[in-house]
């Protein structure tokens, strides 16, 4: 050894089976260095999925909240066009939200959230930002039930806003149709023409749009015209109403049946008391 140190005598010897034995420990560290690797590999992967799945959450709540603020936009819009639409009543009004829908062929019926603690009563005419909805039905203490313009017991007094015809329209069952009875084939009404409330009866506020006439048919034969109208209210997308806060004293009704005046009694205005 002391050899060695002086005179490096076996250095060859100790580069030889370097040179030699460096080969098997490669092969030796192989499996660990290949496992190294192989789990850094996963655990990058791993890292790289989560990383994933919170972007992908992270996308999904941002939609979610995107789709929410949208809602609350259109919202807004609407209670801006209800808060404009009341400005032009000269009553003062009441905003209800809608809670439930029964829209069946022989009862068109809507639940509000505003009952009699809020003021609200029987008969009370409902709007919308473009028209006539229709008018309470049934009051309870925080909810009340509105019957839409198209049930088919529901008739509303109107006039053709271009020449002050009257007529009266009844509801169809069809939430898009109304029809107009106890109009002479020579009647002034043709299609475009627009309906509005004419007062009769005092329930609801004269001047309102309720339908836009579609389809006016005559015949030689029947004695009156067969007259369609579509509502202007946007009945199949009600999400808050106007309750128009009128004098609750009783007022003389129109009977859709002759187009007379009556006395209110079981039935509310323009309600055909064969339903």
């Amino acid at each position: 050894m002391s050899l060695n140190h002086r005179q490096g005598t076996l250095e060859p010897v100790r580069y030889t089976l370097s040179a030699v034995v460096y080969p098997i420990r490669v092969v030796a560290e192989l499996p660990f260095e290949v496992g190294d690797l192989i789990s850094r590999q996963l655990s990058g992967r791993g890292q790289l999925l989560a990383e994933n799945e919170r972007l992908r959450a992270q996308r999904l709540l941002n939609e979610v909240r995107l789709q929410r603020l949208d809602g609350i936009e259109q919202e807004n819009i609407r209670l801006r066009q209800l808060l404009g639409s009341s400005h032009e009543v000269d009553e003062p009004v009441l905003i209800a939200e809608l809670m439930r829908v029964d829209l069946d062929p022989y009862s068109h019926l809507v639940q509000i959230s505003k009952g009699a603690r809020d003021g609200v009563f029987r008969g009370q005419p409902v709007l919308d930002a473009k028209g006539v909805v229709g008018q309470v039905d049934k009051v309870g203490p925080f909810s009340a039930v509105v019957r839409l313009i198209t049930d088919p017991s529901h008739a509303i007094p109107v006039r053709v806003n271009r020449n002050g015809v009257r007529a009266v329209a009844v509801g169809t069952g069809h939430l898009h149709k109304l029809k107009l009875i106890n109009l002479p084939n020579n009647t002034d009404i043709r299609p475009g023409d627009l309906l509005i409330t004419s007062g009769l009866g005092g329930r609801f506020p004269r001047g309102y749009p309720v339908a836009r006439v579609i389809s006016v048919t005559t015949d030689p034969g029947p004695a009156f015209a067969r007259v369609e109208a579509s509502p202007t209210a946007a009945l199949d997308r009600l999400q808050e109403v106007l309750l128009v806060e009128r004098d609750q004293r009783p007022a003389r009704l129109i009977d859709p049946g002759s187009g007379t005046d009556r006395q209110p009694g079981k039935y509310g205005e323009g309600q055909q008391s064969g339903s």
